[in-house]
């Protein structure tokens, strides 16, 4: 059995990394485009109205996808009820968002990011919700093969569009975008949704299930949401100060720190309806399976990050002389990939365990952190002051992760402390 779920788990992951490596592959490709198709300032005006709609855009699934991945992982006959619920949730909750983002948008993100803003939570908030729930569909039922054509072909769709408006255009405005961009996330959702009926079957609504399992899905909403902050709320404040060509270069180079983090963030998607099957047992079910999984992630984001400060001076012959300060920038940022190897194996192992809550609290404490030093260091340091900050949120939240999970599977070793473990 364990030689069965090791090979499981390595095909699984192996279609997540073939999967991701297309989109790395396209990504890289689509950003550069993107970045001579704009230029440094634009560009920074797209990064503030994005950043701006990310932390909200989670709200509009309201957790119901990851309560639908943990939930199915175990039963799934249940699935036909739990994605009806997450495509009501995505189309009622998701246009409350599209209204307070442009109610309140120019308030967050100033004037000029604001005035695409719209435009962009359309796409985020709705069409691409849908395409993560697909994603989710296909998780659950660790069918990774269509998750990874699912994500290659919205990639796929991005990177021609980038490619046809750079050939026609040259050079266009943030809003011809933000248009062009919309008509893909439409056809994201489109696929997604044609995908999962086919394979997988119809949605059903459960309004009684739907009630159930709001607290559990508000938990996990409010979890992304806490991601979204500490990893967005730098770009919305550069914009909010009207640092819009900083926003850009920073932005750029905290893209690339996200694309070097691919193959980790493969493992742990594959690895993840294990850790809800193990967590039934609590998280000490789970921790050799998580310490396995860190000694290839571990590895690979210190060699990422190493590869990452040398090779930052490429950057500027690549997307243009005005993304120069993107250098530095990366070598600050390049110890990010470490960071997230420790926290998201920590963290998944929470979750799938239940205790979720916990690594709320965590999120929650590092995104309130990111927020005070940004408020803080950004005004007199500019993207200097975000790149610190982001270290230093990072690392914490990676040490905060792992001492729970300490202190939680001491409690199930040792119940006659749960009272001290409580009190965290």
């Amino acid at each position: 059995m364990r030689d069965l779920m090791r090979s499981r788990l390595a095909k699984n992951a192996s279609w997540m990394f073939l999967g991701q490596g297309l989109n790395f592959a396209m990504q890289a490709c689509y950003f550069i485009l993107l970045a001579r198709l704009l230029g440094a300032n634009q560009y920074g005006i797209l990064v503030g109205a994005t950043a701006a709609v990310a932390l909200l855009s989670q709200y509009s699934m309201l957790g119901s996808g990851l309560v639908m991945l943990r939930q199915v992982s175990r039963h799934r006959s249940e699935f036909p009820q739990y994605w009806g619920n997450v495509l009501i949730t995505i189309l009622s909750v998701g246009f409350l968002v599209i209204l307070a983002l442009a109610c309140f948008g120019k308030w967050m993100v100033g004037p000029a990011s604001a005035s695409i803003i719209v435009l962009v939570a359309v796409g985020e908030c709705t069409c691409a919700r849908i395409a993560e729930g697909g994603g989710q569909a296909f998780q659950a039922f660790e069918q990774f093969k269509y998750m990874a054509v699912l994500t290659s072909l919205t990639n796929l769709t991005r990177l021609a569009t980038a490619a046809g408006m750079v050939l026609v255009l040259h050079h266009a405005t943030v809003r011809q975008w933000a248009m062009a961009s919309l008509f893909v996330s439409c056809l994201s959702g489109a696929m997604a949704l044609f995908l999962v009926t086919t394979r997988l079957g119809w949605p059903k609504a459960d309004f009684r299930l739907l009630r159930e399992r709001a607290l559990e899905g508000l938990g996990f909403s409010v979890a992304a949401s806490t991601t979204s902050v500490y990893n967005d709320i730098d770009k919305t404040m550069l914009s909010r100060y009207g640092m819009l060509a900083a926003d850009g270069t920073y932005s750029m180079a905290y893209r690339v720190i996200d694309i070097s983090c691919t193959p980790i963030r493969a493992l742990q998607s594959a690895a993840f309806p294990r850790f809800c099957q193990m967590g039934r047992d609590g998280a000490r079910g789970s921790i050799a399976f998580t310490r396995k999984l860190l000694g290839k992630t571990l590895p690979f984001g210190l060699l990422a990050a190493a590869v990452m400060f040398l090779a930052a001076p490429i950057i500027p012959h690549v997307v243009g002389p005005s993304f120069a300060n993107s250098v530095s920038a990366l070598q600050w940022l390049c110890l990010l990939p470490v960071f997230r190897s420790l926290h998201l194996g920590a963290g998944d192992t929470l979750t799938g365990a239940g205790y979720q809550r916990y690594r709320t609290a965590s999120q929650l404490s590092a995104a309130a952190l990111n927020f005070g030093l940004n408020l803080w260091l950004i005004p007199a340091y500019s993207w200097h002051g975000a790149a610190w900050s982001s270290l230093m949120t990072d690392g914490s939240l990676a040490a905060s992760n792992w001492i729970l999970l300490g202190l939680l599977i001491r409690r199930e070793n040792h119940p006659f402390l749960e009272p001290q473990v409580a009190a965290i």
